[in-house]
């Protein structure tokens, strides 16, 4: 048996630290809680010279010491708090740079970005448990979020609930993406470069329906009327399942494809290619998302540019909400989509 060493008696346990108080960073930098208080929160109303303010901080850096949130919020009655729950449909480069610059832009403003999952829960009953958090604000990515949601993230004290969606919710700003603006940018230029037989990639992917399906409609909606057909494509991200759509490609008779974003079309490139399809010579190919990776393609992919919502401007649409609560929601309708005409096309 392995005896454990017993800590003698007479040996007494360190005492545990104590916290640093904002009192004591006041008397080691010489001056007033209030004034600590507000160089550590970023108070622009009251004018604190610089000299003081490093003085501030570095005292608080010596001592360790840390703003306490809550009580911060108890004073001003309200979190700094934003919650973005976690998208629940994949996400690629594009969405987290996006979610980077937005951090960094609400961070700028004094605000916090939290990401949360609340995974299988529906969106009106995934808002009690944001609401539990207690946030000043919450950016809701896709569907699922309903005017009732919207209540009961407004009754917890959410000054603002923003959706980045196809559809306005009633209560909540919104930011209205216009994805089928993406599939016409792709089909225009297909069917501009005298292509007629037109394929569209449809991930099988849960929860991109929520994008392909508008993608898809663009793609139509751009070569009506006109002497083109348009066959949807179901494909999964996975070698094998490209591989078997390729190997039947000679069946399907087209002479050009949209592949939903950047990502599949290199997938799909390279499986076309293995099978001896020439690429832009048997069928050409349009991806979206304006990706790296796809300028290091051969052939080089032609791509939609995709001009997401301005994470600054989103951040001050946030900022105006929380300060104002009782304003009338904004609308604003985003997603550029511009064609970058490259070798694949």
């Amino acid at each position: 048996m392995v005896q454990i060493p017993r800590t003698p008696a007479s040996v007494p346990s360190p005492a545990p630290r104590a916290v640093p108080t904002s009192a004591d960073v006041a008397r080691l930098a010489g001056v007033s809680r209030a004034t600590v208080s507000y160089v550590l929160n970023n108070a622009s109303a009251v004018r604190i010279s610089e000299p003081t303010r490093r003085r501030v901080r570095e005292a608080a850096e010596e001592l360790g010491y840390v703003p306490h949130a809550a009580a911060r919020s108890l004073r001003a009655g309200h979190s700094r708090m934003v919650v973005m729950p976690a998208p629940t449909f994949p996400v690629g480069p594009l969405y987290h740079r996006f979610l980077g610059e937005l951090q960094g832009a609400l961070g700028r403003l004094d605000y916090t970005v939290v990401q949360y999952g609340t995974v299988g829960l529906p969106g009106d009953e995934a808002a009690r448990v944001w609401a539990e958090l207690r946030p000043v604000a919450v950016l809701v990515p896709g569907p699922g979020l309903g005017p009732q949601g919207v209540q009961v993230l407004k009754r917890s004290g959410a000054r603002a609930v923003v959706t980045l969606g196809t559809e306005p919710v009633e209560g909540a700003h919104a930011l209205l993406m216009d994805h089928e603006a993406v599939g016409d940018c792709a089909g225009r230029h297909l069917y501009d470069r005298g292509r007629r037989r037109i394929g569209v990639v449809v991930p099988r992917e849960p929860g991109l329906g929520l994008f392909s399906a508008p993608r898809v409609r663009g793609v139509r909606r751009a070569v009506h009327d006109s002497d083109a057909t348009v066959t949807e494509l179901p494909l999964g991200y996975d070698e094998r399942d490209a591989e078997r759509l390729a190997a039947r490609w000679d069946t399907l008779g087209l002479d050009a494809v949209f592949a939903y974003n950047d990502e599949y079309a290199m997938l799909l490139c390279r499986a076309l290619q293995d099978a001896g399809v020439a690429v832009p010579g048997g069928t050409a190919v349009v991806g979206a998302d304006d990706l790296m990776l796809g300028r290091l393609l051969r052939p080089r992919l032609s791509t939609v540019h995709i001009e997401l919502p301005s994470a600054r401007d989103l951040a001050e649409l946030v900022d105006r909400a929380v300060r104002d609560p009782g304003a009338a929601p904004e609308r604003h309708k985003v997603l550029g989509a511009t064609l970058v005409h490259r070798e694949s096309s």
